[in-house]
């Protein structure tokens, strides 16, 4: 059976370390595309001389021209501004809301079967310019944001406690930056709950440090941002979509009606599958948790609200 084909557009330290992971699962044909030509040329070329060497026979082309794109199952959209130390996620509205537009116009041009994966930020924002623009409907526009701020968040965990991050489960809600929900109720270490083995003072040190992840990793490198996590983040996604295993993972969403919201994408738990999020698994969130997700979707709306003079 052949591959199916997954684009990925922008060709910096995130897309490229997709592509890479992608092309080295060996499950997937990529094409990896960026505005800056030679540089997906370049990285095209590299990863597949990688490919005797990791047992992959599969296919990666880099290029410029979206003609390449065409007939992808899956375009994942890593282009944009990055963020620099001491710039907020909302400084990046405008121009990024311009890349996400440009690009969903040219990409579902030749790709109108394709599910849309959004990584560029303020994530749950460009999410909402890749729908409005595509006019996909809700199931096929997807932003990846939860499913990195849970591993962040499991990642912590496990090296507070010293004990392996598979049995470590947790869910996190929300707008992807400072308004993001880690559910401390959900989160479990080998099924007990996380405050059997924390105090609150350590477990809210954990929250601040996930929220602030991002942040983080931006002040450590001082010329980037995070890549190989948000890369491994994407990746999950992918596989669980189009090797349709129902897998259920935090992401940015459409909510209509599910959680009191409507019209606003935001960080919920998503069932994925073949058709893109298939559904929107409700969890009964106490008052404060609720609370929280009507604040932080709030916030998504402003800038939506914003953000509507360039679709």
């Amino acid at each position: 059976m052949a591959r199916e084909k997954i684009t990925v557009v922008g060709a910096g330290n995130v897309g490229g370390t997709t592509a890479q992971r992608l092309v080295e699962a060996g499950c997937f044909d990529v094409v990896l595309l960026d505005i800056v030509d030679g540089i997906p040329q370049g990285k095209g070329l590299d990863l597949s001389q990688a490919c005797p060497l990791v047992g992959s026979d599969a296919r990666i082309e880099g290029t410029a021209d979206y003609k390449a794109t065409a007939g992808s199952a899956m375009v994942i959209i890593t282009s944009g501004v990055p963020r620099k130390p001491g710039m907020s996620r909302e400084q990046l509205l405008e121009t990024n809301a311009k890349i996400v537009r440009d690009v969903v116009q040219q990409a579902v041009a030749v790709s109108p079967d394709a599910i849309l994966l959004v990584v560029t930020n303020p994530l749950d924002v460009m999410a909402y310019v890749a729908y409005k623009v595509s006019k996909f409907p809700r199931q096929r526009v997807l932003g990846m944001a939860g499913a990195l701020d849970a591993a962040r968040f499991r990642a912590f965990i496990a090296a507070e406690l010293k004990v392996s991050s598979e049995n470590v489960h947790t869910m996190v809600l929300g707008g992807h930056g400072d308004s993001m929900i880690p559910l401390i109720r959900y989160t479990t270490i080998a099924g007990v709950p996380l405050r059997e083995w924390l105090p609150d003072d350590r477990i809210e040190a954990l929250v601040k440090r996930t929220r602030d992840g991002g942040a983080e990793i931006v002040s450590l490198l001082k010329t980037g941002s995070a890549y190989y996590a948000p890369s491994a983040s994407i990746v999950t996604m992918v596989e669980a979509i189009l090797e349709d295993s129902k897998k259920i993972v935090p992401c940015a969403a459409l909510c209509q009606g599910e959680y009191g919201m409507n019209g606003v994408f935001i960080g919920v738990p998503v069932k994925l599958g073949r058709q893109g999020a298939e559904e929107i698994v409700r969890l009964s969130l106490n008052e404060e948790e609720q609370a929280a997700l009507a604040k932080s979707a709030a916030g998504v709306r402003e800038l939506c609200k914003l953000v509507e003079q360039y679709l």
